[in-house]
């Protein structure tokens, strides 16, 4: 490889994050633009390494949205530390296939000791079976296969060789504010996107204790009950002893929803908001979010590791595949995947460069930022601060004389480029949701967004 290729690249990356602090969050180019740069028929001839990268570099520039901007707010999306980039780079250099042991040791060595530091972090049993997936999507997949395995077998069915037809049907309950990953998960298991039993939610998204023993009460046979900790719109946790409690009173798998708000329990002040979490039988979150882990960084978390070896095991079967020869991990036993990406690497690199103390001031400062932004806005009378701000999510709705202009706001905004936030649904009411996830936004970022997007509002107002 010629050396020059791997250092421009380097130089185009090293711009593109100096440029974040003024750049604006926003991505310029329109859907035609883009289509129209990067797209064209397939060359017939080979192009230099160089060159492609240049061309690529420069077309895909105005279409790139600032998500490692410290004034992006949308979607729950984090930024990455900066060991995390640099291992990433290094984890698609070494090329390993994540798979298992033999086809990269010290993959899987990286992605065992990641996954222990985890499971120390978060306060969960240490005897769990971990596995580095996609996203939060793919982790609850994983879970929840764990969960269908272990309740069928408990009942004398195989499902991994039986699969689910004839099967003893199985009972989902979860909170009306569930998020659509879940939803996902169940229908590709086979469980049902619309076979699930909802249980109402208050004010704030958390699912009702009372209504889910009285659910529960109604039914029989193998359940999942699915909790929350961090309602994507709010931020709001479920009552995590009580809902594990009446899970275990009815012999039902209770697996948790924390793709963000399961970091919480790294901190020594925010800890006490996940008090019960440890009592569930599996975790799904994800490291892109407030770890700030490039993407590709889902964790699948399951208490009952034969379960979740069971449900997952890729190597079953396969004679070509070496048997462990001591206790390496093989991590196809823990993901859907079998041949992916050495995901382990980054992560391991973002935990050694942040310390359990950096964890903890990363996940604090992004909770008193989002605490920061809700106290900024709500000075103004024509905006509302709709949730308890918790954890990281602050969820607004601008309604000046009671008409609701959100929408209109939020788009001024995100064309303004000072910072970007997504909207949502609450209510059945337009409102705009603030998710503060980047280890990179400081309170001087917050009051900036604040006022860029006070400003808009004016401009809006006066408009009208």
């Amino acid at each position: 490889m010629d050396p020059a290729l791997l250092h421009r690249t380097a130089d185009i990356a090293n711009a593109f994050l100096a440029s974040l602090p003024e750049r604006p969050v926003r991505a310029d180019a329109s859907l035609h633009e883009l289509r129209a740069a990067l797209g064209g028929p397939l060359g017939d001839e080979p192009l230099p390494a160089l060159q492609v990268i240049e061309e690529l570099a420069a077309a895909a520039d105005p279409g790139i949205v600032g998500t490692q901007s410290p004034r992006y707010f949308g979607f729950v999306i984090g930024g990455a530390v900066d060991a995390a980039i640099a291992a990433d780079w290094l984890t698609s250099t070494w090329d390993q296939n994540g798979a298992g042991y033999p086809g990269g040791p010290s993959a899987s060595v990286a992605e065992e000791v990641a996954c222990e530091w985890v499971l120390d972090l978060l306060g969960l049993p240490a005897e769990s079976g971990v596995g580095l997936t996609t996203g939060c999507q793919m982790a609850h997949f994983t879970c929840l296969a764990a969960a269908r395995h272990r309740l069928l077998a408990d009942v004398g069915w195989d499902v991994e060789a039986m699969g689910l037809f004839g099967a003893p049907p199985i009972r989902v309950l979860l909170g009306a504010k569930a998020h659509t990953t879940v939803f996902a998960a169940l229908r590709m298991l086979g469980l049902g996107s619309q076979r699930v039993e909802l249980v109402p939610a208050d004010d704030q998204g958390r699912m009702s204790v009372a209504d889910l023993s009285r659910v529960l009460e109604l039914g029989v046979g193998p359940a999942i009950v699915i909790a929350q900790v961090g309602e994507v719109n709010t931020g709001a946790i479920d009552a995590m002893p009580a809902i594990v409690r009446l899970a275990r009173e009815h012999r039902a798998w209770c697996h948790v929803d924390g793709a963000f708000g399961l970091w919480a329990a790294a901190s020594p002040a925010l800890r006490a908001l996940t008090d019960g979490v440890g009592g569930a039988h599996s975790w799904a979150t994800d490291a892109h979010k407030l770890l700030n882990v490039p993407y590709d960084s889902g964790i699948a978390i399951v208490r009952d590791r034969e379960a979740h070896a069971a449900a997952m095991n890729s190597f079953a079967g396969a004679e070509y595949i070496p048997l462990p020869e001591h206790d390496e991990r093989f991590q196809a036993e823990w993901v859907p995947e079998f041949s992916r990406r050495a995901r382990g690497f980054a992560m391991y690199a973002a935990l050694r460069q942040l310390g359990r103390s950096g964890v903890v001031q990363m996940v604090e400062r992004c909770c008193r930022c989002a605490q920061l932004m809700a106290d900024e806005l709500a000075r103004d009378p024509r905006i509302t601060v709709l949730n308890e701000v918790v954890l990281n999510q602050v969820l607004v709705r601008f309604a000046p004389d009671g008409a609701n202009i959100t929408e209109a706001v939020m788009d001024a905004v995100q064309r303004e480029g000072t910072c970007w936030m997504s909207g949502t649904e609450w209510d059945c009411q337009p409102a705009m949701r603030i998710s503060v996830c980047n280890w990179r936004t400081t309170e001087e970022d917050i009051r900036r967004s604040a006022r860029a997007i006070l400003a808009e509002l004016d401009a809006f107002v006066t408009s009208r």
